[in-house]
């Protein structure tokens, strides 16, 4: 049976093994069988550079190369905490990068996928910094340093954030309706599929007089999310 996957904000890290050890488990079962798979961001808590890959997270890249190497096509989206993922990562993953918002064919239908946190207009804050911590200057800046020096910084914005998801209100984390419909426009889609926010849900609405679908992916927390697309219809469905 013919089935695109979906997954996001695994955010795996040495601090959960056990999340790693499913995600293996995930890529050399299910996603053996899949047509394609497709990580729309924070694969990784968080990523310094393709020189500092963290040794509990070796075994995630092998494994991925291994289902590329058995002929699954695998895509790969930036995410907010591991966008310094670069083409050394992307050469021994067998992942393709793709830019942060792609159009792609799904069985037919064109589909906008993307991270998704661009979409959270309403936290001014988070765009300005996100505007800041991606401009290409900074990011060669942030890898010319030592990888100690990067692994404090990723550990300060780390904390930095966790205190800032407590004290903001839970809506302006949330994607901005008017900048989906407006970045759908742009791509004359009506289905788009992100992640980011944690809030596995599909949301159908009417947009210039049609039927459109946002398909938002869960996270990998106590379990793994996945969307599940095949030629008629996509289904949001648990690894466990």
């Amino acid at each position: 049976m013919h089935e695109t996957l979906f997954i996001s904000d695994l955010h795996l890290d040495r601090e959960r093994p056990q999340i790693i050890e499913l995600f293996q488990r995930f890529l050399s079962q299910e996603a053996a069988g899949a047509d394609a798979l497709f990580i729309l961001g924070d694969l990784f808590e968080y990523w310094i550079g393709d020189d500092a890959c963290a040794p509990p997270l070796e075994p995630v890249i092998a494994a991925l190369k291994n289902l590329a190497d058995r002929g699954i096509p695998l895509y790969l989206i930036h995410g907010n905490r591991d966008f310094l993922i670069g083409k050394e990562f992307a050469r021994r993953s067998g992942c393709r990068l793709l830019p942060d918002a792609q159009v792609i064919d799904l069985y037919g239908k064109p589909t906008l996928i993307m991270h998704g946190d661009s979409l959270c207009t309403d936290d001014v804050a988070y765009q300005r910094f996100r505007r800041i911590i991606r401009s290409r200057i900074l990011q060669r800046l942030l890898i010319s340093l030592s990888v100690a020096m990067r692994q404090n910084i990723a550990k300060r914005l780390r904390n930095k954030s966790r205190q800032e998801v407590q004290r903001k209100p839970t809506e302006i984390m949330d994607v901005n309706q008017q900048a989906v419909e407006q970045i759908m426009n742009q791509n004359d889609v009506t289905r788009l599929i992100h992640g980011h926010t944690h809030r596995p849900k599909i949301h159908n609405f009417g947009l210039n007089g049609r039927a459109a679908r946002r398909m938002v992916l869960g996270d990998w927390y106590e379990q793994g999310s996945v969307l599940r697309c095949k030629a008629k219809h996509c289904k949001l469905d648990s690894v466990l």
